[in-house]
């Protein structure tokens, strides 16, 4: 039976994921923000197991880590929580640029250092599910896609780096996915959202599966995943 390790697991492709993968009886250690975020997702997913620490704070992830204990054996790590907030550079506060940096780029490499020893133990699989933004910057999108630039950067040196050990990486770039949070950038870029023209989280949880079910003799390092065709 296959351990992972899920943040974002309360809702959009990383509730989906987590659905995926306790269905077919793998065992789960659902990162969440507090204790009450913890006591909701282990009702969601019973049986599974909670990790508590607030990705927006990542200086104080090695304190609540010290205070749980954290499995012996890793084969994926999934980064999927991410946060945004749109604004033209001319217009966002330091604060909004660290918040997102804190919960899309920095906690995702602290959260990776505390669990490369059993990744590499079980030859494991560290996922980011990064963005389209990760690729391409727009007008308005500065603060997140440098976020995502720098989780790519992150990805590929790490794969680089624990190669040797056997421990894979790859990461995965939804274009928009109908969740919460593309309901959001819909409210901040002020536009109806109509969640039917985006894609379904469970199409972006098969991308995750597929990354994760191929045999150990290969390995997806960068996969892109658009929304289709749109019926006329």
């Amino acid at each position: 039976m296959a351990t992972h390790v899920i943040t974002g697991a309360g809702s959009g492709i990383g509730a989906a994921v987590a659905r995926r993968l306790h269905a077919r009886g793998d065992e789960l250690v659902l990162h969440a923000r507090d204790a009450g975020r913890a006591k909701e997702l282990a009702a969601e997913f019973p049986g599974a197991r909670t990790l508590v620490g607030d990705l927006a704070d990542p200086d104080k992830l090695s304190w609540a880590f010290s205070h749980q204990s954290l499995p012996d054996r890793v084969d994926s790590l999934l980064h999927i929580a991410g946060v945004v907030d749109l604004g033209q550079v001319g217009e966002l506060t330091p604060k909004s640029w660290r918040h997102q940096l804190n919960v899309n780029l920095i906690a995702p490499a602290e959260l990776t250092r505390h669990f490369l020893p059993p990744l590499r133990a079980a030859r494991g699989h560290v996922l980011f599910v990064n963005s389209g933004a990760g690729l391409s910057a727009h007008a308005g999108w500065s603060a997140y896609a440098a976020s995502k630039h720098g989780l790519k950067a992150l990805a590929d040196s790490l794969r680089q780096e624990e190669s040797g050990n056997g421990v894979r990486v790859t990461s995965v770039y939804p274009g928009r996915t109908a969740s919460p949070m593309q309901a959001k950038v819909h409210q901040q870029e002020g536009k109806e959202y109509d969640a039917s023209r985006w894609i379904d989280p469970e199409s972006v949880a098969t991308t995750v599966l597929t990354a994760l079910d191929l045999p150990a003799d290969a390995e997806i390092n960068d996969l892109t995943v658009r929304p289709g065709p749109q019926p006329r």
